[in-house]
């Protein structure tokens, strides 16, 4: 693996050496990536580009699933002194573009052939008015079950494929003193967990009328009762001390045997793999149950602000190395996700990374290649945030499904 890296961090450098000359100016990047594999995935990006003789100034920002990162880039803009490049998810990109921000990237997409390589999906983020102004970094996959082998082949638990068989395996682990499911209590947590069940229960075509459509038949259906009975048998799947819990520390439970499962994107593949084990081995990955083929999907962007001439040339370099093939591959190895690029070679991924990339392509091409409302990918950021709050009100307390619902309608509604 580190001769690999290694090599790929090379084949990006000279990627990005073609139009940078050495010691030129740096970038400064503001982002969220300080978990253990976060963090080594982050120094593939620093070195390709220190590689060339740009320096690197790492503006980490900890915490909320980045929500503590946006709040410092929102003072940064303010204040007339935005960071040269920023990590994004989907719907923000859009949103900063809207209010003129962002650089223009479409000479260094053109000269990469972007536009042949990045499915549409994910294209439609990256864009604002047919100009590239973000590098896609990723394509993390939300909808992932992971399980600890030794503790469900030791105990004869079959893996779930339906919400049915998720509560029958939940209960048995419960009877043997096993937590059944490891969870951190962050909003951003709970959505991802609602987004698996909404997907799971109603399928595609109910995602997509509810969660991106905002139909309001169906945020109010029967089926959306249904999704909320579901989240509320799953709170009682988890221990009482996941108030406040980060994800990957939830992510460690699952290694330790502690606890048996995770409901969390395929980003937990970066801290399997920094401990040791192998995630497709040890670590068993299946679709969350009722989600297979649909593919939610959330995509780490590079943004890149509108900046002096100086800076400019080191931004336009990073953009072109983020999307260089090698370097897709070096960093998604090390952070769990698979390319933005469709023709980067699955051959050195693990089980679970075939796998993702294998059902990316047929859910493309299926039309089941969703955005995730819970990481940014599916509603503004109004909106997101109106439901995010009523998900994780009802998730929390004894709010009845009935009651959520007819919240989840109203706070939509408001946030329009």
């Amino acid at each position: 693996m580190k001769k690999l890296l290694a090599s790929s961090v090379c084949v990006a450098a000279l990627a990005v050496g073609a139009t940078a000359p050495a010691h030129a100016e740096g970038v400064e990047v503001l982002h969220w990536w300080t978990s253990g594999g976060e963090a080594a995935a982050v120094q593939v990006l620093k070195d390709s580009l220190e590689a060339e003789g740009y320096s690197w100034e790492d503006m980490a920002v900890a915490g909320g699933g980045g929500d503590a990162a946006r709040t410092t880039l929102r003072a940064r803009v303010v204040a007339g002194d935005p960071p040269t490049a920023a990590q994004l998810l989907g719907m923000q990109v859009t949103e900063w573009a809207q209010e003129g921000f962002l650089g223009n990237l479409n000479s260094v997409a053109d000269a990469g052939g972007w536009n042949d390589v990045v499915p549409a999906a994910i294209q439609q983020f990256g864009t604002y008015e047919g100009e590239w102004v973000a590098a896609p970094v990723n394509v993390h996959r939300p909808n992932w079950l992971w399980m600890n082998r030794e503790v469900f082949e030791s105990n004869n638990l079959d893996v779930p494929t339906t919400w049915e068989e998720f509560n029958a395996v939940a209960e048995q682990l419960q009877d043997l003193g096993i937590i059944p499911l490891a969870h951190g209590g962050q909003p951003w947590q709970d959505a991802t967990i609602f987004d698996d069940v909404v997907l799971g229960i109603g399928g595609p075509d109910f995602y997509q009328a509810a969660i991106i459509d905002l139909d309001e038949d169906a945020l109010s259906s029967d089926t959306m009762v249904a999704v909320f009975d579901q989240m509320r048998t799953i709170r009682g799947f988890v221990d009482d001390n996941m108030s406040g819990r980060d994800w990957n520390l939830a992510s460690a439970m699952v290694v330790r045997g502690e606890a048996a499962m995770q409901l969390m994107g395929d980003w937990a593949k970066g801290e399997f793999i920094a401990a040791g084990l192998t995630p497709g081995d040890e670590i068993m990955c299946a679709t969350a149950p009722g989600t297979e083929g649909a593919f939610l999907f959330n995509t780490d962007f590079f943004a890149m602000f509108d900046v002096d001439a100086g800076d400019a040339e080191a931004q336009q370099a990073l953009a072109a190395g983020i999307l260089d093939p090698g370097f897709q591959e070096a960093f998604n190895l090390v952070k769990g996700s698979i390319p933005a690029r469709t023709d980067v070679s699955p051959d050195n991924f693990d089980a679970c990374g075939q796998q993702s990339i294998s059902d990316m392509a047929a859910a493309a091409e299926a039309g089941t290649l969703m955005g995730s409302m819970a990481h940014g990918h599916a509603q503004p950021s109004a909106i997101q945030g109106a439901m995010v709050d009523t998900v994780t009100q009802h998730f929390n307390s004894d709010m009845s499904s009935a009651d959520a619902v007819e919240a989840l309608v109203t706070a939509v509604n408001a946030a329009r």
